[in-house]
């Protein structure tokens, strides 16, 4: 009777273990990187926590001078938008946007508008955005 109990308590112990380890990594989803280049302007755009909600975007412009970045969202087969967001230079070439950009989870294409010397261009990356 008594190693039942044990072999019912163990079995109880790993498959919450299971649930919890499938939990926390559905819920935690890996940084994304995306490079874009276009006539004036490359830059990559890092999403730490790729997520609904409020993010924190970092832009690293590699090719190009811009003066300011902005950033902006849209999910064409839904038809949802967000507004511009504007980046906040950190360093040379480095900027931070901080704000909702993704509203819910799915597919979304994040446009980078980018303003500098060498005039204004508008980049465009694709990412899946998953809760």
């Amino acid at each position: 009777m008594i190693k039942r109990w044990q072999a019912v308590a163990t079995a109880t112990l790993v498959a919450a273990a299971v649930a919890l380890f499938v939990v926390g990594r559905s819920t935690t989803a890996e940084p994304v990187d995306l490079t874009t280049t276009g006539a004036r302007y490359t830059a990559t755009v890092r999403i730490a926590d790729p997520a609904p909600g409020q993010v924190t975007v970092e832009i690293e412009v590699s090719e190009g001078d811009p003066d300011t970045v902005a950033l902006s969202a849209v999910m064409t087969q839904m038809g949802h938008s967000t507004p511009e967001i504007s980046a906040t230079e950190r360093a040379p070439g480095r900027f931070v946007a901080v704000g909702e950009l993704f509203p819910m989870s799915g597919v979304w294409e994040l446009s980078i508008r980018l303003d500098g010397p060498a005039g204004e261009e508008q980049l465009a990356v694709r990412t899946l955005i998953t809760k």
